[in-house]
């Protein structure tokens, strides 16, 4: 099969891999029809997220079972489904404790990361981690499941007052989703972009998506919105603005990976104002069913804007401003397996 594996350099190489097998009795084999590109796959990619050199990359994926093992019941040769790339053991302390997003047994387990992923014709994981994608739903709505577990993790790690007002910096994919799912919980969203194209595109959207209790505003002094009891920064290197924006004993969630970002946060400050800074880390088991079920009813399609073959990876990445010099000219992206883009 083809693949898309990490170079010593931080590039992507299409390359010629075997076949992954069903060997263990829990193992799935699955058909990749598409995946979505990350922000942490382009972070890796520019040298603010570290991976494993040889590793398949690619995480945010969908397709079909072709093979089970003999002890996987639940699923079948031909079902649609998802995959949750956060694998856990269920065996450790913290797995028994419910924080199988800190599982002791990480090391060779992070699905694109350090263990091979979907950038590739197949995948081969355990049945638990596969989900069926609901009768109705497109392989392009069921991509976007991971990016909403993802996000959910973070609302809840945010604990939303129902109602509340929500500031969320950056309008990636990442950002939108968490808009859209803040908006679809019954909070009001702002939502703060510096880049002109993103900041149109999420406009045009979530216009589209409701009929109010979305704002969409620049990254401007003069555009600053009022202090707000949550705000996320999706972004990654945004700590700072985001404590500048969160009101009086007000939350902020630091959702974005950016292993170089640094800031500095005076503790008077955290003290005086009453501040709650949180860190959600990756989803836990429970989010991803709650995932699936949510977004089979929004229309998270519409964030994809480029779709492109494993061959033409190059311009998947150049679209999402990978090379320096380059701007945003998409929203979503995602690479098709040669079976699903021919």
């Amino acid at each position: 099969m083809r693949a898309l594996t990490l170079t010593g350099d931080r590039r992507l190489a299409l390359v010629e891999r075997e076949r992954p097998r069903v060997k263990e009795a829990r193992d799935v084999l699955v058909r990749v029809h598409q995946t979505g590109v990350c922000g942490t796959d382009r972070s890796v990619l520019v040298g603010k997220f570290a991976a494993e050199p040889g590793v398949v990359m690619g995480h945010e994926a969908v397709g079909e079972v072709v093979e089970t093992g003999p002890e996987v019941t639940a699923l079948a040769p031909g079902d649609r489904v998802i995959v949750n790339p956060t694998l856990y053991c269920g065996r450790c302390e913290r797995c028994l404790r419910g924080q199988t997003n800190f599982c002791h047994d990480k090391t060779g387990n992070e699905v694109g990361i350090d263990r091979d992923g979907s950038y590739a014709d197949h995948i081969v994981l355990e049945d638990r981690f596969l989900h069926l994608i609901p009768d109705g739903v497109s392989y392009d709505r069921a991509v976007l499941t991971e990016p909403l577990a993802c996000v959910l993790n973070n609302l809840d790690a945010a604990d939303l007052d129902p109602g509340g007002q929500v500031t969320v910096v950056g309008a990636g994919p990442v950002g939108l989703v968490c808009a859209v799912a803040a908006r679809h919980l019954g909070s009001g969203v702002t939502l703060i972009e510096r880049d002109d194209f993103r900041r149109g595109q999420a406009s045009e959207l979530l216009t589209g998506f409701f009929a109010s209790g979305v704002t969409v505003v620049g990254a401007g002094p003069d555009e600053r919105p009022d202090r707000a009891p949550t705000v996320i920064d999706t972004v990654g290197n945004q700590l700072g603005t985001a404590l500048d924006l969160a009101d009086d004993t007000g939350t902020v969630v630091a959702m974005g990976y950016d292993s170089r970002a640094e800031t500095t946060v005076r503790p008077l400050e955290i003290l005086q104002r009453q501040l709650r800074i949180v860190g959600a880390g990756d989803y836990r088991g429970p989010h991803f069913p709650r995932a699936v079920e949510m977004a089979a009813g929004l229309p998270l399609e519409r964030l994809i804007t480029h779709r492109f073959p494993l061959e033409r990876h190059e311009d998947a990445f150049a679209v999402l401003a990978a090379a320096g010099g380059t701007g945003y000219s998409a929203l979503k992206v995602v690479i098709q397996s040669a079976e699903a883009a021919a």
